[in-house]
């Protein structure tokens, strides 16, 4: 790296602000220059100067795209990249990645999705709410506790973290099974516990938890809609650990109040951070956790590390991994 180089780090507040992007900036070799801020056109001058974009959730519009002339890379901090307008990158012959073969969040967003599925099952949130409140709810809550073994898990998308979500599955002797474009080979369906590839609308008619692992796109938003929440067992659970937009949170909500559905565990919403209005903040049954899948102190780490590693890379020369647009 020959030159001074330019890169914009966004981590808006509610990922943890100018402390997380100040502490992403310190990866990056000497030679960069990294301006730390909260919302993309904080700071137009850096934003008009900036080679690189890296963001963290920070969306990033047409409009900055257009006000960065020298943008070469948005370099997204995620597996998701629904927040940075792709056709605009495109048109302006910006790159966008993401960090999806790194596998920096799919420990914990398997872990996540279990300790969801986990809380739905054996009734821990009202369980613990009954005993704060002095309410020895066990006759209550023993019609509702389940175990996961013996249940069929859906996972729609399988990919890194859908596959992490599968082999964890298998320990639970859950039978597994899997939507998405293509399917796995017969040696890699072995070693996720037999898992097979099904049909969306056959998953989610069979499967006693649907988890979600797919990136948000205009194909995909609202891929669980009333139509397709209606295929559902009466008996069956919702995880999303994803992207909010994936599912209609109204019908979501409509269904989970008629009994049409026996529980949701939700760690994404839309938009973030939720409003009041959110209907799934009072629906019966539901866990909800503050997008904290992909957040643990060790997947932060990798996080970053994987983010600044490909822009740094790029600015190198080389061809930058995890191409999305």
């Amino acid at each position: 790296m020959t030159e001074t180089r330019n890169v914009l780090a966004v981590g808006p507040p509610h990922v943890g602000g100018r402390r997380a992007g100040a502490a992403l900036a310190t990866l990056f070799p000497e030679g960069v220059r990294v301006t730390v801020v909260e919302a993309t056109d904080e700071d137009p001058v850096a934003l008009r100067e900036a080679h690189v974009v890296v963001t963290a959730l920070g969306p990033v519009t047409a409009e900055h795209i257009a006000a960065a002339p020298d943008l070469e890379l948005i370099q997204c901090a995620s597996h998701g990249f629904d927040y940075v307008d792709l056709e605009a990158a495109r048109t302006n012959g910006v790159s966008v990645c993401n960090i999806g073969s790194s596998g920096a969040e799919k420990q914990n967003v398997a872990e996540q999705t279990f300790a969801l599925m986990l809380a739905l099952a054996k009734q821990l949130v009202p369980a613990h709410t009954a005993l704060v409140d002095a309410d020895w709810a066990l006759p209550r809550l023993q019609r509702s506790l389940t175990e996961l073994s013996g249940k069929t898990l859906g996972i729609v998308g399988l990919g890194h973290i859908g596959k992490e979500v599968a082999r964890r599955a298998a320990a639970f002797d859950m039978s597994i099974v899997y939507a998405g474009r293509r399917s796995i080979g017969p040696e890699d369906a072995a070693r996720l516990g037999g898992a097979r590839h099904v049909e969306l609308d056959e998953l989610l008619r069979t499967s006693d938890y649907i988890t979600l692992h797919m990136p948000l796109t205009d194909e995909t938003r609202h891929l669980l809609d009333a139509e397709r929440l209606a295929l559902l067992k009466p008996t069956a659970f919702v995880v999303n650990t994803a992207r909010g937009a994936l599912i209609d949170q109204d019908a979501l909500a409509d269904a989970l109040e008629a009994g049409a559905l026996a529980g949701a565990g939700i760690d994404v919403f839309d938009p973030e951070p939720p409003t009041s209005a959110l209907r799934l903040l009072k629906a019966p049954n539901v866990v909800l956790s503050p997008h904290v899948a992909g957040v643990t102190r060790e997947t932060v780490v990798r996080i970053a590390r994987a983010a600044v590693l490909n822009a740094t890379e790029f600015m190198d020369g080389k061809q930058p991994r995890d191409v999305v647009s």
